[in-house]
């Protein structure tokens, strides 16, 4: 491997040419979140003299062990604030030598806007990379109180938002530098990182800076809170830290260690919760209005689409759940009625036909998996579609061998896939031993989604129409 150096807008790096991708990590796109900057919105960095190495990712966001360890496989800390808003940089060597400029991949992580990072081994975009022709981005955002607490008097108001509009246009400022068009950019994630683009898209703020969508199991099902009911979750966050409940002392706030924040918002979030307990603001910056209003008012026309879910998205959050496992049928009905209220037996009734030999736990779970993931998706899809946009819908049904805990196609359980990073996995329940059926499904699926960055179509793929189930593609 040699190196590469090119430059930025805050100045030179030296990245890795590793033959044939070039890769430049831990590239800052603006100043460290401390000191008076933390609950403060993203900052310029002031750039450095010389060359900076961009050899190695930067440091995640300050955070808790995932909810998902149980099912992904855990983490070993290496959080800081200090230097934490970075991005990484992959892209195919022909094209940083001056070649043909390659559409561009934005890839946010999910994690309930409370765990992960753009520069973990799981989201390595070198091998989607060169696999696939394109540049792929990968970045951190704030997360957790750091990056979703609500209290305007001090600045800090959808933080982690604003970080990631940050990242964007450090991406159309500075990736024709590294051989990519700032003028083909799709934003993509999974989860709250499907969230995250899908809001980039519509906001006015940044739309124009979007080519094409990717989503990967949105959390339709979950509505942002408004500025009243996070106003109360953030009271309840000063009460945990010892301060007044209407506190807007940003000095206080800014000097308290950051175990301290992080052990708060522990506290808040709820045993089983598949929200988590702090959410980007609906009116706040990066969603100034609801989804619905923006694709009413036509926000998403003229860009292309691509959008799923994994088969049984809700088994990551219920299926080591012992109250969940342990459902009666009727019992699974009362659960559902507090939300469906007397449609709740018709459609436990409806699920357990189509699922005969589901227990009355995995029959919720499935139910679950509709109202969180599914049928947003769905909604969205017949929506742009009647539009005559492009629009591709996929699932992906791809489950472990063996499945002791019968996870199915969970939820994340396509990021493998994606990135090519099945190594980056070891004794993950949700993935399992890959085979060499595996592997290539990864490459299909990964070559699939680098030709939708690419052209906003696939071939041997007919566009989804509105209810039309049959041009859902399934992987696996």
């Amino acid at each position: 491997m040699t190196s590469r150096i090119t430059d930025t807008t805050s100045g030179k790096i030296n990245g890795v040419d590793q033959g044939g991708v070039v890769s430049f990590r831990g590239i800052p796109y603006a100043a460290s979140p401390i000191g008076e900057l933390r609950f403060a919105p993203p900052s310029p960095h002031a750039g450095w003299a010389g060359v900076r190495e961009a050899t190695q990712a930067g440091p995640a966001v300050p955070q808790p062990a995932s909810r998902l360890e149980r099912v992904m496989g855990p983490r070993v800390p290496d959080w800081d604030e200090d230097g934490c808003l970075t991005v990484n940089v992959h892209v195919p060597r022909h094209a940083f030598e001056g070649g043909v400029p390659r559409p561009v991949l934005l890839w946010w992580h999910g994690g309930g806007f409370s765990s992960g990072s753009g520069g973990w081994d799981w989201y390595d975009g070198a091998k989607l990379a060169e696999l696939g022709d394109i540049v792929v981005v990968t970045a951190n955002y704030r997360l957790g109180a750091l990056g979703y607490l609500y209290l305007p008097e001090i600045g800090a108001a959808n933080l982690g938002a604003q970080d990631q509009a940050a990242a964007l246009r450090w991406v159309s400022d500075n990736i024709a530098a590294f051989g990519g068009d700032p003028r083909t950019v799709t934003v993509g994630g999974q989860s709250a990182g499907a969230f995250s683009s899908l809001s980039l898209a519509l906001d006015p703020e940044t739309a124009g800076l979007v080519t094409r969508v990717l989503l990967q199991s949105t959390p339709f099902g979950v509505e942002p809170p408004d500025a009243e009911n996070a106003a109360e979750t953030t009271a309840e966050f000063l009460r945990l830290l010892g301060l007044p409940a209407n506190s807007a002392d940003a000095k206080a706030l800014r000097a308290l260690p950051v175990e301290q924040l992080l052990s708060a918002y522990g506290r808040l979030a709820r045993p089983g919760r598949v929200s988590p307990p702090m959410f980007p603001v609906l009116g706040g910056p990066g969603l100034p209005r609801s989804w619905s209003q923006a694709l009413e008012d036509g926000a998403l026309e003229g860009k292309s689409l691509m959008l799923g879910t994994t088969r049984d998205e809700a088994t990551a959050f219920l299926a080591f759940d012992p109250d969940v496992r342990d459902l009666t049928a009727t019992g699974a009905i009362g659960l559902l009625a507090g939300r469906l209220g007397d449609q709740a037996h018709g459609v436990y009734r409806e699920h357990a036909a189509r699922l005969p030999r589901a227990t009355p736990g995995q029959v919720f779970t499935a139910i679950q998996t509709d109202a969180l993931f599914r049928d947003g998706t769905l909604d969205l899809a017949d929506h742009q579609a009647a539009g005559a946009n492009p629009v591709y819908a996929y699932q992906f049904d791809y489950q472990p061998a063996g499945d002791e805990h019968a996870l199915g196609a969970t939820h994340c359980a396509e990021l493998p896939f994606l990135f090519t990073t099945f190594d980056a996995y070891p004794d993950c329940p949700m993935l399992g031993r890959p085979t060499p059926a595996a592997r290539e499904l990864g490459r299909a699926f990964a070559t699939t989604v680098a030709e939708f960055v690419t052209t906003g179509s696939v071939r041997d793929w007919l566009p989804y129409a509105p209810g039309t189930p049959a041009r859902v593609r399934h992987f696996g």
